[in-house]
């Protein structure tokens, strides 16, 4: 039950990994520009598909930077969601990387490799108290020393379901599943009882599944997979078997978050992820589920949600240290992260944050419920997703869990396959 990317507005694009070949070399010794000195001189910032949305949010931001520190000039460039991993790789390969990069974690990965991400652990340590732990240590690289970007805004979101589908399947609307066993149960239920008219879930597990679940999912090293272990297959056996009763969606091997969101709205699935900003497209596309929209927790066997994080990366070839570092602190901050929280549904990973009454105090409304709900679990939130696990890697695990579900193979060989494939692809990454 994938959280869906959509709640990190158009900013959460799938992206790639970069190749290592593109970004030249590099390794633990890179990333270590001198941010010290005078905050001054002209850098570039990229952010990722925000200016159609939020362009009076950043210009405002950038005019008060420049305001602040009186000989700096900031020039802003926004990259449409699509293309942007290439774009960023092209920019690496050829030495033309912005000085501040919107990245997300998989991103940062390659460049840190390469000696293109400025390690903040050397170059900004003073600054790493003022985010949750968590959010820091989402763009740490297996088997290297540092942190690679500032966290910026992160997301979570409940799991929604239709409280009619329940009572129409003899389930009660008022006690939703709260564990795997329960949702696995349920699902088999409402599939007898609507004779596979009606599936519980529309998507095939990912990487995150299985990280919820409790499966290893790497070991420590960072060298080798680890998801085909007992718990791993277990999980996908319990997906075969719902997919057999037609309480997995039929279309659920080539389904998108996009396409599952359309399902739930028709009434074609009984339970769909989502956020905040789903409410009030369920209020405008369709009225009667968002009557009968019903709230839970997001699942999970470890008693960590799953959250996405988005950073800010500094280039550690920027020739201007000190004013790319002030700035990529200064979009991160507190201050401005709780100014862009309040324009969008995302949340700070600033620490204390989250204890702002915007937060915390519940209105009556579900927006607000959702709201409070999804910050108060974000506090000790994983991001499961490795930062190693690219997006070829997410296609081989997709392709061999389609095996399984098709019975073509086993749990176990698909599973096994997905890790040889993927460690393939984690010693070509270098």
């Amino acid at each position: 039950m994938p959280t869906s990317r959509r709640a990190l507005v158009a900013a959460f694009a799938v992206c790639l990994a970069l190749p290592l070949s593109a970004c030249g070399s590099g390794g633990d010794d890179g990333g270590t520009a001198d941010a010290s000195g005078k905050v001054e001189g002209d850098i570039t910032f990229q952010t990722w598909n925000l200016r159609a949305n939020f362009k009076d949010y950043f210009e405002g931001l950038i005019a008060d930077f420049e305001k602040k520190y009186p000989g700096t000039d900031v020039k802003w460039i926004d990259q449409p969601a699509e293309g942007y991993a290439d774009k960023i790789s092209a920019d690496a390969a050829g030495g033309t990387l912005p000085d501040v990069v919107n990245v997300s974690p998989d991103l940062v990965a390659p460049l840190a490799k390469a000696g293109l991400a400025l390690d903040l652990d050397k170059a900004a340590s003073q600054y790493r108290k003022e985010y949750l732990s968590g959010a820091w240590a989402s763009h740490q690289i297996p088997g290297m020393t540092g942190t690679y970007a500032f966290p910026w805004y992160l997301n979570t979101g409940p799991l929604f379901y239709n409280k009619s589908l329940f009572e129409q399947a003899g389930l009660d609307a008022e006690q939703p599943p709260k564990t795997y066993d329960e949702v696995f149960d349920a699902a088999l239920k409402m599939a007898k009882e609507t004779d596979g008219k009606v599936a519980t879930l529309a998507n095939v597990p990912t990487i995150e599944d299985f990280g919820r679940y409790g499966v290893e999912l790497m070991n420590k090293e960072g060298t080798a997979f680890a998801f085909n272990d007992a718990k791993g297959v277990e999980l996908l056996t319990r997906y075969k078997e719902l997919y057999d009763a037609k309480a997995l969606d039929p279309q659920a091997l080539t389904a998108t978050p996009e396409s599952s969101g359309k399902k739930f709205l028709t009434g074609a699935v009984a339970m769909n992820p989502g956020s905040a900003l789903d409410l009030g497209n369920f209020k405008k596309q369709a009225p009667n589920l968002y009557r009968n929209i019903g709230i839970t927790d997001q699942i999970t066997s470890t008693g960590h949600v799953n959250m996405y994080v988005m950073g800010v990366m500094v280039n550690a070839q920027t020739k201007r240290a000190p004013a790319a570092v002030a700035f990529a602190h200064y979009v991160t901050d507190a201050a401005h992260q709780m100014s862009f929280a309040k324009q969008v549904a995302i949340f700070p990973s600033t620490a204390g944050s989250l204890d702002d009454p915007y937060f915390t105090k519940e209105d009556g409304t579900d927006e607000t419920r959702v709201r409070v709900a999804a910050a108060k679990s974000l506090k000790n939130a994983v991001n499961y997703t490795p930062v190693l696990f690219s997006e070829q890697m997410k296609t081989e695990l997709r392709n061999e869990v389609a095996k399984a579900l098709q019975g073509k193979e086993s749990p176990k060989e698909a599973l096994d396959n997905a890790v040889k494939a993927c460690d393939t692809l984690l010693q070509q990454q270098g």
